[in-house]
């Protein structure tokens, strides 16, 4: 792991340490330089998650990634500064389309310093949190930045599980849903296997693009809309119609290239 490259990437330039103040420098910085983007499996490009193809990707090509490799990335980093760092499963229920029950193909990192467990994430598109979330903390409240989050338990499970939920104005929506265990790397190609190409994946039925940006608003691309946001309130809407206006936005709002034969045709309009 080329940690100056990764700090150079993600714009982090402060002093490193296994403080807490670090790990949250450093989840911040990557979660708002490095997109949220599934450009591949529209284009049916295999997504690799080999750590050297990862560091290449999202590093040296300054592409972006879903979970499997954003996660994957920060894990690689956190661990080389001495971090603790697990890799824990889940089930996203944000954006779910359809409302059917998800696949278990989400990884998120626990990371323990001082003996608190912290939810740290970058790879949830367009609820990709703001910051840090205490993760044995159940039913509270966690104020973030611009945002605030909790983790519950679902008591009516035989398993014990949590949902991690943000708050839009009045409501609870859930993000995702997970019981604590550890998503080992072979179940993790698993998900990715699934993820990138099986044909009911939503990432091979849908354009989606995200970017936290560090004043906490977002950037979003799904299919045809972009839309630029402070929590609920939307501060820009367009209307896509044209893949030269799609590769525009990913260019000049991502810092993304639209691969030459990604079939966005049927989402645009």
């Amino acid at each position: 792991m080329d940690l100056n490259r990764y700090f150079e990437r993600i714009g982090h330039h402060d002093q490193v340490a296994c403080t807490l103040s670090t790990l949250r420098s450093i989840v911040f910085a990557h979660a708002t330089s490095i997109p949220f983007e599934s450009l591949d499996p529209l284009a049916g490009i295999r997504i690799s998650l080999d750590a050297e193809a990862i560091f290449d990707k999202l590093i040296r090509r300054r592409r972006g990634g879903y979970c499997f490799e954003q996660n994957a990335l920060l894990a690689a980093a956190l661990r080389e500064v001495g971090f603790e760092v697990e890799e824990l499963s889940a089930r996203v229920w944000y954006n779910n389309f359809d409302g059917t029950t998800p696949p278990r193909t989400h990884v998120f990192l626990a990371v323990t310093v001082d003996g608190t467990r912290w939810l740290a994430d970058c790879g949830v598109g367009g609820s990709t949190p703001t910051g840090l979330m205490e993760l044995d903390r159940i039913g509270e409240a966690q104020e973030l930045l611009g945002e605030t989050r909790r983790i519950v338990s679902m008591d009516e499970r035989l398993v014990p599980t949590s949902m991690h939920q943000v708050r839009h104005g009045d409501q609870w929506s859930d993000v995702y849903e997970f019981t604590g265990e550890t998503m080992p790397k072979i179940d993790q190609e698993m998900g990715n296997w699934w993820t990138s190409s099986h044909p009911d994946s939503k990432f091979r039925k849908n354009l989606i693009v995200a970017l936290l940006n560090r004043d906490g608003t977002r950037c979003s691309i799904v299919n045809n809309e972009f839309l630029h946001r402070r929590g609920a309130e939307v501060v820009q809407r367009i209307h896509i119609g044209s893949r030269g206006q799609l590769s525009d936005l990913l260019r000049d709002r991502f810092g993304l290239e639209l691969p030459a034969n990604a079939d966005v045709s049927p989402l645009l309009g």
